[in-house]
């Protein structure tokens, strides 16, 4: 990538930050790993030092192996939803981050804003692929759950999903991983997810947690970094 061009990018990233903080919250474990976020990946290529993985390579590892439930979460791992959180800081607390402890914002992302959500290339990807094999698809968010929903629907419709299982709102906590059990309920063997957070709620669960990229340009900040537990790392998954 041209060197201008990504400086460029990288620095066109600042403002959004200035307005942004990180929508969920998890217990904090120690990273074993350096990790990169993705503007550091961007500014200087793929690390030699993470584990990167392919989806192409992640179906020839399972090749052979009968169909499993594996999971995703939502936010920033197959859809790129800023456009509703940026929204609900300019409607209901533009000076501070309170709307992300306000039910009604999480009414409005939910229940109307989530068709603003931006399906990701890499989320499009690992889906196919693993339906083609014939697993089990589990969606598990960290969002608050509120009354209403068209995330289910809306997942279903944009990724294409045959067997769509009802979404799945664990919310967030500071003192626990609120997905642990849900993965564990769902015998789900591979979790996919773009925070720390999803990476050590698989592991408590048994299963395997695969990292996805956040975008640079993404309002939960700050970018979370890859690679950080050792986990494996999907390439170009920032999209």
């Amino acid at each position: 990538m041209n060197k201008k061009f990504t400086l460029l990018a990288v620095s066109s990233l600042f403002a959004l930050s200035t307005i942004s903080t990180a929508a969920f919250a998890d217990p904090k474990v120690p990273a074993t790993d350096p990790g990169y976020s993705s503007i550091q990946i961007m500014e200087m290529g793929q690390p030699k030092d993470v584990h990167w993985i392919s989806v192409k390579q992640i179906a020839e590892k399972l090749k052979g192996k009968p169909p499993m439930a594996v999971g995703f979460d939502i936010d920033d791992t197959v859809l790129f939803s800023t456009p509703g959180f940026y929204r609900g800081k300019q409607e209901f607390s533009p000076n501070d981050f309170s709307y992300l402890h306000e039910q009604k914002f999480w009414d409005k992302m939910n229940c109307e804003w989530e068709k603003f959500s931006l399906p990701k290339q890499i989320g499009k990807e690992l889906i196919a692929m693993h339906q083609k094999r014939g697993d089990q698809i589990y969606f598990i968010t960290g969002r608050t759950a509120s009354k209403c929903e068209i995330t289910t629907q809306y997942l279903k419709d944009v990724f294409g999903i045959k067997n769509m299982h009802k979404v799945i709102f664990a919310g967030s906590s500071k003192t626990e991983f609120t997905k642990t059990p849900y993965i564990k309920e769902n015998n789900i063997k591979l979790y996919y997810g773009d925070s720390d957070g999803d990476i050590i709620s698989a592991r408590k669960a048994g299963a395997e947690g695969i990292r996805i990229m956040r975008a640079a340009n993404s309002s939960n900040r700050p970018i979370a970094k890859n690679g950080v537990y050792g986990e494996e790392v999907v390439t170009n998954s920032q999209y």
